[in-house]
């Protein structure tokens, strides 16, 4: 047995450590990392700081949507994957054009703010109908896909917990910028949003790491399923006797069939 067997502490450490590490790459990868951060953060910023100098909505909405498409400009450049950086293009692109068409700069910043509620009515309905969704998408990540559910519990109460946080301080965000739109000014509710974009996500994630850090590791169901068909395929195998003479069965009974016939011939008749 080698040191590195996972059947030894030694062991156990390190597949939980390349458990862990595999962990943080998918949660920094499920919700965008620090270029995300950026790609949601940055032009809504440049929309309030020119709306609040120049006080003209297409000039300021025109800007944050041209430094969307740069920012989706460079990941495609460097073969990074844009599913982050179109999800802002296209929020940046609706809050853009609805702000220009209806003449009111709060309107900028609605579908987003739709976003982010939908988002946190669908992480709490989904860890209320027990299918946190946290662990519907970090799940195929760690190659544990739905496993959890029925045979890891420590991780199902890890993924409700994540999910539970995600929801609860989305809604708490949604609480502060909806009655700014109604009653307050564009400049405020501008300022407040970009505020509270990057701190919420920042303490999801890490509560997300906290509690998946404290529960057990994945299991690794991929792993599982290869390791079934290849004794499936061994099972299947022929062994060596048969694989070097497959006649072979075939020819001892028929010897054994004729020896016994002899034997019967030989013996003498009963009167």
């Amino acid at each position: 047995m080698t040191p590195d067997d996972k059947t030894t502490p030694t062991g156990h450490r390190a597949a939980a450590a390349d458990s862990r590490a595999a962990a943080d790459t998918a949660l920094l990868e499920a919700f965008g990392g620090v270029r995300g951060m950026v790609d949601t953060t940055v032009p809504g910023l440049v929309f309030v700081l020119l709306y609040t100098i120049k006080r003209d909505i297409h000039l300021a909405a025109i800007a944050a949507l041209g430094l969307t498409a740069l920012l989706g400009l460079a990941r495609l450049v460097r073969k990074e994957t844009l599913k982050h950086a179109f999800s802002g293009v296209f929020g940046v692109a609706f809050g853009a054009v609805f702000a220009m068409m209806s003449g009111d700069a709060k309107n900028f910043y609605l579908p987003g703010m739709l976003y982010t509620l939908g988002l946190a009515v669908a992480y709490v309905l989904s860890a209320l109908f027990r299918y946190p969704l946290i662990g519907v998408l970090l799940g195929p990540m760690l190659k544990e896909n739905l496993s959890w559910r029925t045979r890891n519990p420590g991780r199902f109460r890890a993924y409700t917990r994540a999910t539970w946080a995600w929801g609860l301080i989305l809604l708490a965000k949604s609480a502060v910028l909806f009655p700014l739109y109604w009653w307050g000014d564009a400049t405020q509710l501008g300022w407040v949003k970009v505020a509270l974009g990057i701190p919420p996500f920042l303490l999801c994630v890490y509560l997300t790491w906290i509690f998946l850090a404290k529960a057990p590791p994945p299991i690794d169901v991929i792993a599982e399923m290869e390791a079934e068909e290849k004794a499936e395929r061994e099972r299947g195998t022929p062994d060596a006797g048969q694989a070097t003479d497959p006649l072979l069965p075939g020819w001892t009974d028929r010897i054994v069939s004729e020896a016994g016939t002899e034997s019967a011939d030989r013996q003498p008749p009963r009167h």
